[in-house]
């Protein structure tokens, strides 16, 4: 099955990225790229260096997978977003990322149409973290309403963004803050009833890995899943591969 990756020209999660792109090759799945105008996307370079002290970016596997990305000739040549003819992708992953190039990303219109279009065809969705903004965002034209109004949903959650910020704002400004409202708050507005959001229990440091879900938390309500941040990456990218079938 061939599954679409809008992506940003920077900015974008290490983890978020790589982690569901090595688990849908390894499937056996074709993963295509899209970018704004077609240019080859870069990640967050805090992500693979470290925020702070070499601390808070991702971890070693994740990175090693992005630095398979690089090589694939999907990713190095990416679609653009408006030549995107979307009947023709199997599933949809989007990514997440809190650097201001996600800005990008996150507001684009001309993506929103796109993705709207791809969600009337009630195929495959994943979002994880900052990714399930695009979705909030986009508008389902019979109701003027997000597509999110009566889905079940996570994302990144306020304790999670706010105790970063405060953690590295001594440091980092607002590299941690991707606009003035929390995601959760987005989230939620965009919601019929806000029960339909799932928080998920306290994580603060543990995340998820190819062994371990323990830490990891999704939402999956039909054909659409989310998960609320890179600790989520693994079984994210399983339960939509449970999408694909």
């Amino acid at each position: 099955m061939r599954v679409l990756v809008p992506l940003p020209d920077r900015d974008f999660d290490v983890t978020e990225v790589a982690v569901p792109w090595r688990m849908l090759r390894d499937a056996g799945h074709e993963v295509v790229f899209a970018t704004e105008s077609g240019g080859r996307p870069e990640a967050d370079p805090l992500l693979l260096s470290g925020v702070l002290f070499g601390q808070l970016g991702a971890d070693p596997e994740p990175k090693r997978f992005y630095g398979e990305l690089l090589a694939d000739e999907a990713y190095r040549n990416p679609l653009s977003w408006a030549d995107l003819t979307v009947e023709d992708y199997d599933g949809l992953v989007l990514p997440g990322g809190h650097a201001p190039g996600m800005r990008q990303y996150l507001g684009s219109p001309v993506l929103r149409e796109r993705v709207a279009r791809f969600w009337a065809l009630d195929r495959p969705v994943g979002a994880i973290c900052h990714g399930v903004l695009v979705l909030a965002r986009t508008l389902d034209p019979a109701t003027g309403m997000s597509v999110l109004a009566d889905r079940r949903t996570t994302c990144l959650p306020k304790y999670m963004e706010r105790g970063a910020y405060f953690l590295t704002a001594w440091r980092r400004g607002r590299y941690y803050r991707t606009y003035p409202a929390y995601v959760q708050d987005e989230v939620v507005a965009a919601l019929r009833d806000p029960s339909q959001f799932q928080r998920g229990p306290t994580e603060l440091s543990r995340r998820g890995t190819a062994t371990d879900d323990a830490p990891a938390f999704v939402v999956r309500d039909g054909n659409y899943v989310s998960a609320r941040w890179p600790g989520d990456a693994y079984l994210f990218g399983r339960r939509f591969l449970e999408l694909l079938g």
